[in-house]
């Protein structure tokens, strides 16, 4: 209570404050996960357990594959989890572009993994610091590479024969954030030295909720070198709370200012946490979470959309739709976002 404040306003507030949030459930529309839960899957699940031989690490990735026609050629999204993630997360996001006609193949990043939190409970500090370290960043880059390698060679026959190789996009929340930005041209320098992850294959890439690239001053040098379409995602209280990385929601906007190619978006959800784009169903709010699921989910078609048929009306229908929980939402045209 605030000094001064009488009982009944912290009571009718909390009443105004249940009421508001009743108000907005019933006027946004229900989740597409809750409205497609009666339905048949139109997609498909297949998990690879590959290695990548060249550097004795197992890449480990889940695809979801949608009822698509046998000629169909078909985008690819190539979606990289946060730090103590795995293949099976993000799983509302393979479901629903499979479900849209768009592939995603959920890679694993071995060395910061979900065995991050096995173990002795006091070295968990200890193996998330280590999993952050420069050189599984570049690591994973190379785990992303590998596996659109393998998803494009002869070992997944049809599914890899039907990928579009015009549409492939490069998507990550957290950690696998940065591992996209890596992946599409983001550098630094090291002893005199770049260090270049980029592979030019992708035309396209979803960043949710991206970190600084810590110890990196000049922001702009790394992220200026970027030249496809960005979608940028992120909320008010998206906070990042690891020891020794801590990062404000602040630095989201900051990463998507420093990207340099000027066809880019930013929506920014009111409210949230860092965690509510993962699989976790409570976290920013038992109300909000499946919202920015799907807020997010549709945002990230729309945006392909966009990028590659260049039609913005999608976009422009979702900003009607969720402008409720938005604390900034992205513009219908690439250049104008830039000062949305």
């Amino acid at each position: 209570m605030r000094p001064g404040a009488s009982e009944a306003g912290p009571v009718s507030n909390v009443r105004r404050r249940q009421l508001s949030a009743l108000l907005l459930a019933a006027a946004l529309p229900l989740p597409r996960a809750v409205r497609a839960q009666a339905e048949r899957p139109r997609y498909r699940v297949i998990d690879f357990d590959w290695v990548d031989a060249a550097r004795a690490r197992a890449v480990p990735s889940r695809l979801y594959w949608p009822d698509a026609p046998a000629n169909a050629s078909v985008p690819l999204v190539v979606f990289s989890h946060g730090i103590g993630g795995s293949r099976q997360g993000y799983s509302y996001l393979g479901k629903h572009w499979s479900s849209h006609g768009v592939a995603s193949l959920h890679v694993q990043h071995i060395g910061s993994d979900a065995a991050v939190w096995r173990g002795n409970p006091f070295g968990v500090v200890g193996r998330l610091q280590a999993a952050a370290q420069e050189s599984e960043a570049i690591a994973r880059a190379a785990d992303v590479r590998f596996a659109l390698d393998q998803m494009l060679s002869a070992q997944t026959g049809a599914w890899g024969a039907a990928v579009d190789p015009r549409r492939l996009v490069a998507a990550g929340h957290s950690y696998g954030a940065n591992t996209t930005l890596l992946s599409i041209g983001a550098q630094v320098m090291r002893q005199g030295r770049l260090v270049n992850c980029q592979d030019p294959r992708f035309a396209a890439a979803v960043v949710i909720s991206a970190p600084p690239f810590y110890g990196e001053t000049d922001l702009a040098a790394v992220l200026s070198p970027v030249s496809i379409p960005t979608l940028h995602v992120t909320a008010t209280d998206d906070v990042i709370e690891i020891p020794g990385y801590r990062s404000g929601a602040a630095d989201r906007l900051a990463v998507f200012d420093a990207v340099g190619d000027p066809r880019k978006l930013l929506a920014v959800f009111r409210g949230g946490s860092h965690s509510i784009f993962t699989d976790r169903s409570l976290t920013g709010g038992a109300t909000l979470n499946p919202q920015v699921k799907s807020a997010t989910a549709d945002l990230a078609l729309a945006f392909l959309d966009l990028t590659f048929r260049d039609d913005s009306a999608a976009l422009s229908e979702w900003r009607q739709t969720w402008q409720p929980i938005l604390s900034r939402a992205p513009a219908t045209r690439f250049a104008s976002s830039v000062h949305a």
